[in-house]
């Protein structure tokens, strides 16, 4: 009699199995994270009572950078392994058949996002078990490049930029003055990655050497601008009176040096006609007697 009641609950315990689906899939960690180029564990067990025959494990993933767009990543299908080309020679199972968990190598920052185990084991009925886990990767700031745009002349405005491509956590952006003294300037933070300064009504004491960081956990990157100002003469109204009154003492000592000139010429002139006229009568005068005497012949 209690062989036959245990026989009787084992019975009804395996066709409830059969009716609700029997496989369970669990996922040991919910959250994943690796430093970029590093190999990631993605776990995911399951558990089932029928051969393993017609097994099928399929990996997804929904991108941080796309969630409108899930993707395959690698699929175990009746024997056979196929990996999506995206994925291809960086992705594989570890224990199977009996594990369905991956393994991810060379990861990228492109690789972060949530993954999907779907497991299924014909002819059990019932929806396929699915488990769920995310994976972050990690990345120092790549090199930033620090930019400057504006007029550099004496009260102009400049707008120094830094931007950096790479680097999550998203990297903290610092903009110093380094020269000739150190100082932390106000930034204004375009987007995640790209920071500015603005600096108007520049002077001769904006020029200097400004730096650029950027930093998270796993490091810190920096980019320089050797600043410089154009400062013109000085020009005020002292120096613009000292320069008029030498300009016009030389016009005034240019102005006597022709008089001079030109009196010394008029003298001359005046000598050389008076000499003329003197030798014009002192002829008349010497020839007309013989004039005269030739008209009495």
């Amino acid at each position: 009699g209690c062989a036959g009641w245990k026989l009787f609950w084992l019975i009804c315990l395996v066709s409830t199995f059969f009716h609700y689906g029997a496989v369970r899939v669990t996922v040991r960690e919910s959250s994943v994270e690796v430093v970029r180029g590093e190999s990631a564990p993605l776990p995911c067990s399951f558990f089932t009572l029928m051969p393993l025959f017609r097994l099928s494990i399929i990996w997804t993933l929904t991108p941080l950078s796309d969630p409108d767009s899930p993707k395959q990543v690698i699929v175990y299908d009746h024997g056979q392994v196929i990996e999506s080309p995206s994925f291809m020679g960086r992705v594989g199972f570890v224990g199977m058949p009996w594990s369905a968990d991956i393994i991810l190598n060379d990861t990228r920052a492109s690789d972060a996002g949530v993954y999907r185990c779907v497991v299924s084991n014909p002819p059990e009925k019932g929806d396929p078990g699915i488990g769920e886990l995310s994976l972050t990767v990690l990345a120092p700031p790549s090199l930033p490049m620090c930019l400057w745009e504006g007029d550099t002349d004496t009260g102009g405005n400049v707008k120094l930029s830094c931007v950096v491509v790479e680097g999550f956590p998203a990297p903290q952006l610092i903009w110093e003055k380094l020269e000739p003294n150190q100082i932390i300037l106000p930034v204004n933070m375009d987007d995640g990655m790209r920071g500015s300064v603005q600096i108007s009504n520049v002077s001769a004491e904006t020029s200097g050497l400004y730096r650029c960081s950027v930093s998270n956990p796993l490091g810190t990157q920096h980019c320089y601008i050797d600043l410089s100002v154009y400062s013109p003469p000085d020009n005020t109204p002292g120096t613009l009176q000292g320069v008029l009154l030498s300009l016009s003492m030389a016009l005034l000592q240019l102005a006597l040096v022709m008089l001079v000139l030109w009196l010394h010429r008029s003298a001359r002139e005046s000598k050389w006609r008076n000499s003329r006229e003197e030798d014009e009568r002192y002829n008349e005068i010497k020839y007309t007697p013989s004039l005269i005497k030739r008209s009495f012949v």
